[in-house]
């Protein structure tokens, strides 16, 4: 195998001043040190830029999310629905708990007015209004969710309904983890018209009608808190606690911080202090790093009984700017293999380049061949004899 200084025999290590990005698929790493004491029973920062979880507490532990349940749902329905489209409300939508925007059964919203209802003052009833009509069905919008759940890499994640409300199925209760609503949060950041709804101080609309109107508020206390502050959603049921997921930029720095089970009543106030700790941990202790490279050359690997003695190896890499605090510390190994046995195609996959910040993984990077060498068969042997013995020319054709 090929590692380390000029990718040949041991592993490079680097300090502070080289390192790679994360991506969203592979292990976070979790930083040294803490942002204080927490009131939160789950909690995570996250370096939106690259995926990588900077801080966390318990971040694995599935837990019930309540309304933070609905960045999801609009993110869903962002990616499914056109916003001008009409929805006609059920009486099992009209049926939803507090909090509610008290549509009744038969009215007709626009969706884009309903997904201000749902983000600015968590209301359920348009949730489930605006499920149904996404997914035919709370059933069907939970299984759109539940997918792009697992596109986003939350395997422990498990939604059952679309506003948050307390439930549970054969398949569990509706629940998520820190880092995963962490991972949920940061794909919600990459849709401008996420960030413009979410942002909205307040929202004036009417049913389709013209019988009704109202007008709703945006409730998230975190975007008047801190600098930087860009987009958020709060929860709170029975089970769930008070929750919280936010996300900010200062400084070139794009935070995600994530709070659950933050307290129950009369504690409302402890996730804003939990998310402020963790914003200003990240703030105050990372910085930005510009990393890595355009591409690894590996040189060449000898073929073992192939038309070509060897091929040339390498590795498209990417450079990239990635939080680090000081003590982080980044290696480099390369996988690869020290020859090959013929055939070999152009292209192929023969190793991997592999980085590591903290002795884990945080980045990946496939080693390919750049030219292919065929097996040596009886052609190419008979092609080289003649021209070995005939070096004035052979129509080797004439002989087919």
């Amino acid at each position: 195998m090929k590692t380390g200084k000029k990718y040949g025999k041991k592993c490079v290590k680097y300090s502070l001043a080289v390192v790679l990005s994360a991506l969203l698929s592979v292990v976070a790493v979790r930083a040294e040190g803490e942002p204080g004491e927490l009131y939160a029973r789950s909690a995570v920062l996250m370096d939106a830029d690259t995926g990588r979880i900077l801080f966390e507490k318990n971040g694995r532990d599935p837990l019930p999310m309540a309304s933070t349940t609905k960045i999801m749902t609009l993110l869903v329905t962002l990616e499914n629905a056109d916003l001008e489209g009409e929805v006609t409300v059920s009486a099992y939508a009209a049926s939803m708990p507090d909090v509610q925007l008290n549509i009744r059964e038969g009215e007709r919203y626009r969706l884009r007015d309903l997904c201000y209802s749902l983000m600015l003052e968590s209301h359920n009833d348009s949730a489930v209004a605006i499920a149904e009509h996404v997914g035919g069905s709370v059933e069907g919008f939970a299984s759109m969710m539940n997918q792009k759940a697992r596109d986003l890499g939350c395997y422990d994640t498990l939604f059952i309904t679309p506003n948050g409300l307390d439930a549970e199925n054969e398949y569990g209760m509706h629940s998520t983890t820190a880092a995963d609503l962490a991972r949920i949060m940061r794909r919600c950041m990459e849709n401008e018209e996420f960030l413009s709804i979410t942002r909205e101080p307040s929202w004036s609309f009417g049913d389709l009608d013209g019988t009704r109107s109202f007008t709703v508020n945006n409730k998230n206390a975190f975007l008047n808190m801190m600098e930087g502050a860009l987009t958020g959603k709060t929860g709170f049921t029975n089970g769930a606690g008070y929750c919280y997921v936010g996300a900010l930029e200062r400084n070139g720095k794009r935070l995600i911080a994530v709070v659950l089970a933050c307290g129950w009543p009369n504690h409302r106030t402890w996730k804003w202090s939990d998310t402020q700790k963790l914003m200003n941990y990240g703030i105050e202790n990372y910085h930005r790093e510009t990393v890595g490279r355009d591409r690894v050359d590996l040189g060449t690997v000898p073929v073992e009984n192939g038309q070509r003695e060897s091929v040339r190896m390498s590795a498209d890499v990417t450079v990239r700017e990635v939080l680090l605090k000081d003590g982080d510390m980044f290696r480099m190994e390369v996988l690869a293999p020290d020859r090959l046995t013929a055939p070999v195609e152009e292209g192929e996959l023969a190793g991997t380049v592999i980085y590591y910040l903290n002795d884990q993984i945080f980045d990946l990077f496939p080693v390919r061949i750049e030219d292919g060498s065929p097996e040596i068969d009886y052609e190419w042997c008979l092609r080289r004899t003649l021209e070995r013995w005939l070096p004035g020319g052979f129509d080797y054709s004439s002989m087919i």
